[in-house]
């Protein structure tokens, strides 16, 4: 399948198409919905009225860093299933980090659309189950994911997640899922973020594992980076 790529810098793809949403509908607020609390940064948007409200599943880690979030106006913790979340009632969704680490990841990214409204963004940001770290996180067991966390992130990092990565946390399961429910990927992207980014010996894993699997897991990249577009008029699925 052939990828899209952005024509925004990577520090701004986010904002730009936010303010490009918001200019789309005449400057009012914009209600965004993140899920996925524990490591995203809010929106840093200038003159942009917004209105943030938070979901994720309710681990202890995530619970101490919602109470240091002060860009959230609410939040619900819980299994992502079934926690409540009204119909058509965002404008954005901030889905950080959170596909690669539960379980019915296709069903609780159909949950999320369900509460966007029509013509409204996804802004995506996922582990690559097909890279090399995310193989190594999915395979490592516990201890070890325990230990390596420690020595590889700055101290007060939340985590380790749980290491699910379901097809859907990699490029084809994405671009499967988007065309299934008539979804436009507006952005694609590979970034290096997080622990992939230590220069010590998390990158003498990676590059190991690259070897190992003669390219197929690439050390080059960790994150997948997408932004998505619900059309206006929106089928729940195609096929």
């Amino acid at each position: 399948m052939s990828e899209v790529r952005s024509v925004a810098p990577r520090g701004d793809l986010f904002g730009q198409r936010v303010r490009e949403q918001w200019a789309g509908l005449l400057g009012r607020r914009l209600d965004v919905l993140v899920a996925g609390c524990a490591h995203d940064e809010p929106l840093v948007l200038e003159r942009i009225e917004t209105r943030a409200t938070g979901v994720d599943e309710d681990h202890p880690a995530i619970r101490a860093v919602l109470g240091e979030r002060a860009d959230l106006v609410s939040w619900s913790l819980g299994d992502l299933r079934c926690v409540p979340l009204p119909p058509r009632s965002y404008d954005v969704i901030q889905v950080s980090f959170l596909l690669e680490r539960v379980r019915h990841a296709e069903l609780v990214l159909d949950r999320l659309l369900q509460s966007l409204r029509p013509g409204g963004l996804v802004l995506l940001r996922m582990r690559d189950r097909r890279s090399a770290y995310g193989l190594l996180d999915r395979i490592a067991p516990s201890w070890l994911r325990r230990l390596l966390w420690r020595l590889v992130v700055a101290p007060g990092t939340p985590g380790p997640f749980p290491a699910v990565y379901e097809p859907l946390a990699s490029s084809d399961g994405m671009h499967a899922f988007c065309l299934s429910r008539g979804l436009m990927i507006t952005d694609d992207t590979r970034n290096t973020s997080g622990p992939a980014r230590n220069r010590g010996l998390a990158a003498v894993a990676l590059a190991a594992v690259a070897r190992l699997t003669n390219g197929r897991y690439p050390a080059g990249h960790d994150e997948i980076t997408m932004v998505i577009r619900k059309p206006q008029h929106h089928f729940a699925r195609l096929l």
